[in-house]
């Protein structure tokens, strides 16, 4: 009937993890299939239809959340890096068909968001929807306070645009190495290029939130699964 069918862009999203846009790239260049034939644009798929890209059937997942407290020492990818392990390493085998929502690099721990909600991942991760992420930071040596307005007040300048992220100090006495870092952006290693431009090395990088997810009590290496908000 169609009251059940839905959108094939968002049923690839649902059940490939990609988002709805990436599944209309797919649509157009002729890579999806609905019961054998090439799919247009804008097609609506039912419980009883064939969908395939590649080859490959897309069967009915569902939909789950996860998130994990990333160690320092690994990688947010499927293969391993050299002997470096991978974060799917930490997890069961039922569970490695996830796809990591963005990224924290080998140095950097805290948590990391897994699913495979295509659309969840997007709206996580694309500049649009303002995902305010929090991380703690520790730098080389104390940071200068011309240094600390120019970075919170005025941004400093990259390869890839201006780095302007919100500073709060977290030492106690009159140190100044250890940061509480909030943006809503997510360029890779923004955090460590945008310290480093000044003269700054990061050592320590560790994510206590993103968006309205937080540890909650996890220890490193584990992980919890959630409920998307409706």
């Amino acid at each position: 009937m169609s009251e059940d069918k839905v959108r094939l862009n968002k049923y690839l999203s649902t059940n490939f993890g990609i988002s709805r846009r990436e599944a209309d790239e797919l649509i157009s260049a002729g890579k999806v299939l609905v019961n054998k034939k090439p799919a247009e644009l804008g097609a609506r798929v039912g419980d009883n239809d064939e969908v395939s890209i590649a080859g490959k059937n897309i069967q009915k997942e569902e939909l789950r959340y996860f998130a994990l407290n990333k160690p320092t020492g690994y990688v947010c990818s499927k293969k391993r890096q050299g002997d470096t392990p991978t974060i799917y390493e930490l997890l069961p085998k039922e569970l490695q068909n996830l796809k990591n929502v963005g990224r924290l690099d080998k140095d950097s721990s805290g948590i990391l968001l897994l699913t495979n909600d295509g659309d969840f991942a997007f709206e996580m991760t694309h500049p649009k929807f303002h995902k305010t992420k929090v991380y703690e930071v520790e730098i080389d040596r104390d940071l200068a306070p011309l240094h600390q307005q120019m970075i919170s007040d005025f941004g400093v300048t990259l390869a890839d645009g201006k780095s302007q992220l919100g500073l709060e100090k977290l030492d106690t006495d009159d140190k100044r190495k250890k940061w509480r870092v909030t943006m809503s952006e997510g360029r890779n290693r923004q955090i460590r290029r945008t310290f480093d431009a000044l003269g700054y090395k990061v050592v320590k990088l560790h994510r206590v939130s993103f968006g309205i997810y937080s540890l909650s009590g996890l220890k490193p290496g584990e992980y919890v699964e959630f409920k998307k908000p409706r």
